[in-house]
C-alpha cells in the first residue's frame, strides 16, 4: 500500500501565512522586532500528515498537541512522540521532519515565529527538542491565544494587529517556557499539585501563624522533602513564602485602608508591630508608613 503523505488540506483545518512583504515592512517595529509570527495554523484530526525540511526552516516551529499523537525527529536525533497535551519547540535552521500517527492522528496547532530576539524567548529549548508537558489549566490559555491571534489575522494585516499578535506570541513564549520548568514525571507532577495546595493554604491562613510543621503536613510530605520541593518550585523556603505572602497583604491594607501599621500588624498575625516593620522594609524597600505614603497608579 502507498505511503500517503500530506502537507496541509485537512477537513476545517485553519491557516494563515503571513505575505513576506507584510514581515518586511513591519518586522522593524519596536514592538515586533524581537518576536512576531510569519505563519499560523490548526490541523485537526490530521490524517497522514508529513512535513520534512532537510535544510530545516527561517523560522521557530512551535507545535501542540491536543488530540491523538504523532511524531518528530530533529537533526538526525532519536525519534520523539509527541502525544495530546504536549508541545515541541523546533529552532530555525534545524533539519527535521515530523508525521501525525497513522492509527491516532493527531489534531495540533502551530507557529512558526521570528525576530531578532526569538531564540531569547526561546532559550530553554536545547538541541534536544524534547517535548513539552503543558500544564492543564494552560492548555486552554494556548488555545485562546491561537483563537485570538486567528480571528485579528482574518481581520487584515493592519500594523495595529500585527502588533497585538506579536505580544500574543511574546505571551505563548513565557507559556511554553514556564511549562519546560515544571515536572515531569507523575511522581513530580503530584508533588508540584502538593506545593500549588500548600500555597492556597497560606493564602487563606494569611491571618494566622502557620508553622513549617503545619505547611508539611498540609502537603502530606516530610518536613525536610517540602521544604526542598517548595523552594525548587518558588525559590523561596515556605516560612519565607509565606511571610512575603503576609506582606503583600499588608500592601493591600496600607492601600485600601486607613487602619493603623499596629492594626495591620495584629491582622496579620504579628504581634510584635516593630517587628513586622522590620520585615516589611526587608521585604519591600520601604517603611510601611513610607510605603502608605507613596503615589501610587
Amino acid at each position: 500500500m502507498e505511503n500517503i503523505r500530506i502537507q496541509e488540506g485537512f477537513n476545517a483545518q485553519k491557516l494563515i501565512v503571513l505575505p513576506d512583504h507584510i514581515i518586511k515592512d513591519y518586522a522593524q517595529h519596536p514592538l515586533i522586532r524581537p518576536l512576531h509570527l510569519t505563519d499560523i495554523g490548526y490541523f485537526p484530526l490530521a490524517q497522514h500528515h508529513y512535513r520534512e525540511r532537510p535544510q530545516g526552516s527561517a523560522a521557530y516551529i512551535i507545535i501542540y498537541c491536543i488530540s491523538g499523537e504523532g511524531w518528530y525527529q530533529v537533526q538526525g536525533q532519536k525519534t520523539q512522540l509527541l502525544q495530546k497535551g504536549s508541545a515541541v519547540v523546533i529552532p530555525a535552521g534545524m533539519a527535521h521532519e515530523y508525521a501525525s500517527s497513522s492509527k491516532r492522528p493527531w489534531s495540533i496547532y502551530w507557529w512558526h515565529m521570528k525576530g531578532e530576539n526569538v531564540a531569547d524567548f526561546f532559550s530553554g529549548s536545547n538541541g534536544a527538542c524534547e517535548p513539552i508537558p503543558v500544564p492543564v489549566e494552560k492548555s486552554l490559555k494556548i488555545v485562546e491565544l491561537f483563537d485570538e491571534c486567528y480571528e485579528l489575522l482574518q481581520k487584515g494585516y493592519s500594523l495595529n494587529h500585527i502588533i497585538y499578535v506579536s505580544q500574543l506570541a511574546c505571551l505563548l513564549a513565557a507559556i511554553l517556557s514556564f511549562s519546560q520548568l515544571q515536572p515531569l514525571t507523575r511522581h513530580q507532577q503530584r508533588q508540584s499539585h502538593d506545593i500549588d495546595r500548600s500555597v492556597k493554604f497560606m493564602t487563606e491562613h494569611l491571618e494566622q501563624n502557620l508553622s513549617l510543621k503545619e505547611l508539611a503536613a498540609e502537603s502530606n510530605l516530610s518536613i525536610p522533602h517540602f521544604t526542598h520541593m517548595f523552594k525548587k518550585k518558588t525559590g523561596y523556603s515556605p516560612i519565607d513564602y509565606y511571610l512575603r505572602l503576609k506582606v503583600q497583604l499588608a500592601c493591600q491594607h496600607l492601600d485600601l485602608t486607613d487602619h493603623s501599621i499596629k492594626e495591620i500588624s495584629h491582622r496579620l498575625g504579628f504581634q510584635d508591630p516593630y517587628y513586622f516593620s522590620r520585615l516589611f522594609k526587608k521585604i519591600m524597600g520601604l517603611s510601611p508608613s513610607e510605603y502608605r505614603n507613596t503615589h501610587k497608579g
